[in-house]
């Protein structure tokens, strides 16, 4: 379930005479804020409130259950890829989202300057990454999620995340597969809503 949260899928499309990679960008900057430390942002708050769960000891590696283990490098800092904790996994990967975010050559800020011939690639990877910390918190973190009662506001952020890089094909549908039966679910939602 999630919250009341209107059409969504009319919330992800591009409007009309948008420019896509502009699209993309703020789309990516607002998804950056719902998973940073930005207090304001429910999926921060979530995982601020799970920071306690996600220990190095109850999380030695950021996984999405028995199958999926997720290594670290940026391919800058740390080429060579890194078993970490989940909790020092999401640091890096915020710190590594944020560099890219303020990164002016990637995501331009001066109407004249145009986005680079890889943002397409730049903006999936960090939708890849993003997606992993929903899937640990997902497999690892659900049950407190739901003693706390913020399934639906979890849900309510996923849903949308989901309907955003299905629009753009931002995630290959094999990195996904950690919460494919969540996702049919709510695909299926949307299906029976249109």
């Amino acid at each position: 379930m999630t919250l009341g949260s209107g059409n969504m899928q009319l919330a992800v499309e591009l409007p009309a005479g948008e420019d896509l990679n502009e699209w993309l960008a703020v789309n990516t900057i607002d998804f950056y804020n719902e998973s940073s430390s930005t207090p304001h942002h429910i999926v921060s708050i979530l995982y601020g409130v799970l920071a306690e769960f996600c220990t190095k000891e109850s999380c030695p590696i950021m996984s999405a259950g028995p199958k999926y283990e997720y290594l670290w490098a940026d391919g800058h800092d740390i080429k060579t890829p890194l078993k970490v904790s989940a909790g020092e996994y999401i640091d890096f990967l915020m710190t590594w989202v944020e560099r890219q975010l303020n990164n002016e050559v990637v995501f331009p800020t001066k109407p004249d300057v145009p986005f680079p011939k890889k943002f397409a690639s730049i903006i999936k990877v960090i939708f890849k990454r993003l997606f992993r910390v929903y899937a640990h918190m997902y497999h690892s973190h659900f049950h407190h999620i739901m003693t706390l009662g913020l399934e639906y506001h979890l849900n309510t952020c996923f849903k949308h995340f989901i309907f955003f890089i299905d629009q753009f094909k931002l995630v290959d549908p094999k990195e996904l597969a950690p919460l494919a039966e969540l996702i049919q679910q709510f695909k299926a939602r949307k299906q029976q809503v249109s």
